[in-house]
């Protein structure tokens, strides 16, 4: 576990929000450190879905930036691990960022749990503002967005799935 000590507590009582970075590749994960740290938030990072489960409920992020393809633990199994662990921990926001760019892929992360998936390779600043849209949305609102996502994603998979009517042969 990585942690950026330059975001405490400030004197007027804000406290930023905590994002854990859980990525094996180590320079993405430095570049989402560097933004998301000169962005005002505290980081924590894990290398992998075994690291990432040992320090959730240490650090108690608000928000989850999470790779789906690592060793030896993956991002699909924290996701699993989360949904395990609704009753203990407080809902868990999660951004998937991974390489992973199908739509059955994407529909299997939402309903996964993700609220939010990226691909590789993206912007960091979008992730930025990804995550701030995240965090501005009550627990509700996440949680209808992620379904809007699964609904959105699953007629988009049927609708390029669907067999095609040749209409020159009609």
């Amino acid at each position: 576990m990585q942690k950026d000590p330059g975001a405490s507590q400030n004197p007027d009582g804000y406290s930023p929000a905590r994002i854990l970075v859980v990525e094996d590749d180590v320079d993405i994960q430095q570049v989402l450190r560097v933004y998301l740290t000169h962005s005002d938030f505290e980081v924590c990072s894990a290398s992998d879905g075994q690291e990432a489960i040992r320090v959730i409920p240490q650090f108690c992020p608000d928000l989850i930036v999470l790779d789906l393809v690592m060793h030896p633990v993956d991002g699909w199994a924290v996701l699993r691990w989360l949904q395990a662990q609704r009753q203990l921990l407080p809902p868990l926001p999660v951004l998937v960022l991974t390489a992973l760019n199908q739509l059955a892929e994407q529909v299997h992360g939402f309903e996964e749990g993700a609220v939010e998936y990226v691909t590789k390779p993206t912007q960091p600043g979008i992730i930025v503002e990804r995550i701030r849209a995240i965090l501005d949305l009550s627990v509700e609102q996440r949680a209808m967005l992620r379904h809007k996502r699964i609904d959105e994603q699953r007629k988009t998979l049927e609708r390029i799935t669907a067999p095609q009517v040749d209409e020159f042969f009609d």
